[in-house]
């Protein structure tokens, strides 16, 4: 048994009896964490990009949605960090030219990181993001808590800011951090931002309006520098597919599970398939396989991680029972069999060994990691690695590409128009 597993077992044992959503008893930690000394990685590998992209850093980058969106509307990655190592391994894998950093980004001063790209001739970044951690802000989290840790990384990401000034920041996180402590955390992320020079726009946007087959909810924070010849301030744009009806049968103008994953093979119990059977179906599934005009990208020639839970006789029993929008246990109304003909609901990371979440519309099964990826719109080509349980955990967490495309489709034009204008 390893140091980090006996570590676990002990604390387990130490509350043994005690009811697990205490908020008194600390919250159990990923053993794939580490909480060791900061590792940067693909050092030898670094590239500095073309000097027209425009760059990025990507701050609790997770599996890389903040990229992946970023990356059609323009902009290149060239740094990225994460704590969870196969998050780290995900996103350095499809961002093979950027530098990595596997740590705490509390134990990474952002000089070292400046240091590290001044000497690949990197004397500027254009944006920083950062999806920090939310667990402490969502309502999803029954052992929600005003004062948990994790409630202010955000105050390292402001760190790096300080530093590199870029000319955008994002921050994103869930809805509930609007109303924690009465509003203060969003109170002082927009004074920390404003005292770093930056106009900052706030608003709760839903993913599903901008086109994701998911009613994801979020937080978003965009501020633009003061005094640089950029917009004063950013205006969210609105999103194509919002809906101003109720979310009926038949009434939804949200793009909706069917039009996201129909178009993949079927699949057994534990079975994987990787090659498409039949032609994209409608845009989304072109733009997922890099057929669509809409998004610059690679076309997918092959399908990534589409492979079937391995599950007992009871649960395939138990799927194929239930009907489809309805609940497949009784105490747990979040753990849903999809609808074909509705957007999902927001897709969860689950803790740190999370089930499945959803069940497939029309097959006696959970999702695939592929599927969970295609309702996150992450595109065909992006493959995830870490093993199923650790993959969902990703793809849970993950801010979804298409939303953060739209959000920075405006950004970079606004940069690439300042320059031309000098």
């Amino acid at each position: 048994m390893s140091n980090t597993q006996t570590t676990l077992s002990e604390k387990n044992n130490k509350h043994k009896g005690k009811n697990v959503w205490d908020k008194n008893i600390p919250v159990e930690k990923s053993s794939y964490l580490n909480t060791k000394s900061a590792v940067f990685l693909n050092e030898k590998n670094f590239k500095k990009p073309d000097k027209d992209k425009l760059l990025m850093m990507d701050l609790f980058c997770g599996a890389g949605g903040f990229s992946v969106g970023c990356a059609w509307s323009g902009f290149e990655s060239v740094f990225g960090i994460d704590y969870l190592e196969p998050a780290m391994s995900t996103w350095i894998h499809n961002h093979p030219k950027a530098l990595g950093c596997l740590g705490d980004i509390r134990t990474v001063p952002p000089e070292l990181v400046k240091k590290k790209l001044e000497d690949y001739g990197i004397e500027h970044i254009n944006l920083i993001t950062g999806g920090v951690p939310c667990q402490g802000f969502s309502i999803a989290n029954r052992k929600h808590n005003d004062n948990d840790e994790r409630n202010f990384l955000f105050l390292e990401y402001m760190k790096y800011i300080k530093i590199f000034n870029p000319d955008y920041i994002i921050l994103e996180n869930v809805s509930g951090l609007r109303t924690t402590a009465g509003g203060k955390f969003e109170n002082d992320i927009k004074d920390y931002m404003d005292k770093l020079g930056y106009n900052t726009t706030v608003k709760l946007v839903n993913a599903a309006e901008y086109g994701v087959p998911q009613t994801r909810i979020r937080l978003l924070f965009v501020g633009v520098k003061r005094n640089t010849g950029l917009s004063e301030r950013y205006v969210f744009p609105e999103g194509k597919f919002s809906d101003t009806d109720n979310i009926e049968l038949g009434k939804t103008k949200f793009r909706t599970v069917g039009e996201a994953i129909s178009d993949l093979p079927s699949l057994n119990n534990n079975e994987q398939k990787e090659n498409y059977n039949c032609t994209a179906k409608n845009e989304f599934q072109r733009m997922m396989r890099g057929e669509s005009p809409y998004l610059e990208q690679e076309e997918s020639k092959k399908i990534f991680n589409h492979i079937a839970p391995n599950h007992p006789q009871e649960t395939i029993e138990k799927i194929n029972n239930t009907v489809p929008g309805e609940p497949m246990y009784k105490k747990f109304k979040q753990r849903i069999r999809l609808r074909l003909d509705m957007p999902s609901p927001t897709q969860l990371a689950g803790g740190i060994r999370p089930q499945f979440q959803f069940g497939h519309p029309t097959q006696a099964r959970g999702l695939s990691i592929r599927e969970r990826a295609r309702i996150q719109s992450f595109p065909d080509t992006y493959e995830f690695l870490g093993g199923i349980v650790q993959e969902r955990v990703q793809t849970g967490n993950a801010v979804p590409p298409l939303l953060i495309y739209e959000i920075t489709k405006p950004i970079a034009n606004d940069i690439i128009q300042r320059k031309e204008l000098k």
